[in-house]
């Protein structure tokens, strides 16, 4: 299978030959420096990488209400800072994504499964694998910071 590869966001008024996906993604950043890593559940595309946590955002919605909405469903807390940090676009196999990456600093409730997937809180370098491709310039980003 292909890994696909991570672009920077297309220039204004350019598209992609393929629809895009527009994905809302945290990165939870904890006081000591951690990041939380979850893991893709089975029968998703790329099942068993790891990845930051986040999801499609909706018609109509913003990138900061969807990234709420998806880490209130997938690890059950409710975020109350978070900031736009970078915008990465990848091209999958399976779909050509743009990623807004958030970092999250301030959360209600403590972070859990609700669907079954792994999690882990992580330093850099990162001891998970494998990694989702896309996370891979995100962790480059983070170490640079």
């Amino acid at each position: 299978m292909s890994e696909g590869r991570s672009l920077p966001p297309a220039p204004p008024g350019s598209r992609p030959a393929r629809p895009v996906t527009e994905v809302a993604v945290g990165i939870l950043v904890q006081p000591d420096g951690r990041y939380l890593l979850a893991q893709r559940p089975p029968g998703k595309p790329y099942a068993g990488y790891w990845e930051f946590p986040g999801g499609k955002i909706e018609v109509g919605e913003t990138v900061e209400a969807a990234l709420a909405r998806e880490l209130e469903e997938e690890l059950g807390i409710d975020v109350e800072e978070c900031e736009r940090w970078h915008t990465l676009e990848h091209d999958y196999p399976h779909a050509y994504v743009r990623l807004y990456f958030c970092k999250v600093t301030s959360w209600r409730g403590e972070p859990h499964g609700r669907e079954g997937q792994a999690f882990s809180w992580q330093s850099l370098p990162v001891d998970v694998t494998p990694l989702l491709p896309a996370a891979i310039p995100v962790l480059e980003l983070l170490a640079a910071d």
